[in-house]
């Protein structure tokens, strides 16, 4: 994992970088004393985790993350207050580490990093365009494409519907949608994926599945409606 570190406390910095320094699989790329810099820094560089402070000047870890679009890094809070600590876990981070920082809590924020990380490339896989697999906690689950309903994206997650359940998955409706047929599947919102041969009825702005309204916006309505063949 190749890291970053953003804290406006040089002390601080030195701290998370001499416990990073410990951990075998962590790579410190750098190190930035405010958000700002860090923003741009993540802009053209490809960073798998930010420790991140929330209390900076001019711009604070929280607005950080929120601004940051497309790839995110995953997230480490490191503060010396606990009182963020709701707001930053609605934000999806992986760990929220009150200073002073202790090794043993350093390693199990990184544990909880690495396992999202990895999840990233490894929750859903396509085989022969009949079947997926997911990582569903630690099982990774083989689930047949004909048993999708629709897809929704939720934050960093995407939930796959079942006609009984569904998986949530830690990945990106982009690139859900990179890996499944085309024939089978068609984006229909900028937050919903769904299966062409599920869907019951189009009306009323959107369409129904299973007894479920999925929203369809107007982008993607022409797009739907030749694909459906309508009349």
């Amino acid at each position: 994992m190749n890291c970053l570190i953003v804290d406006d406390n040089k002390i601080a910095r030195t701290t998370m970088k001499q416990l990073a320094s410990q951990v075998n699989d962590i790579t410190v790329i750098g190190e930035c004393a405010n958000a700002m810099d860090a923003y741009n820094l993540l802009q053209h560089q490809s960073v798998d985790l930010v420790l991140l402070d929330i209390e900076m000047p001019s711009m604070t870890g929280l607005e950080l993350t929120k601004n940051l679009a497309g790839k995110k890094p995953v997230i480490i809070f490191t503060t010396s207050k606990k009182e963020y600590a709701v707001e930053a876990f609605e934000l999806n981070v992986a760990d929220y580490i009150v200073k002073p920082v202790t090794p043993v809590r350093f390693i199990q924020a990184i544990d909880k990093a690495r396992e999202i990380i990895q999840s990233k490339t490894e929750d859903f896989k396509v085989d022969n365009e009949e079947f997926i697999f997911i990582r569903d906690s630690n099982i990774v689950r083989r689930l047949k494409l004909d048993d999708i309903l629709f897809i929704e994206a939720m934050g960093d997650y995407v939930k796959l519907y079942l006609p009984q359940k569904f998986y949530a998955i830690h990945t990106t409706l982009k690139s859900v949608e990179e890996r499944l047929p085309a024939s089978n599947f068609i984006r229909v919102h900028r937050s919903y994926i769904a299966a062409v041969n599920k869907i019951d009825t189009i009306q009323d702005g959107g369409l129904v599945i299973n007894g479920k309204s999925v929203p369809v916006a107007d982008a993607y309505r022409a797009t739907l409606n030749k694909k459906m063949r309508v009349l």
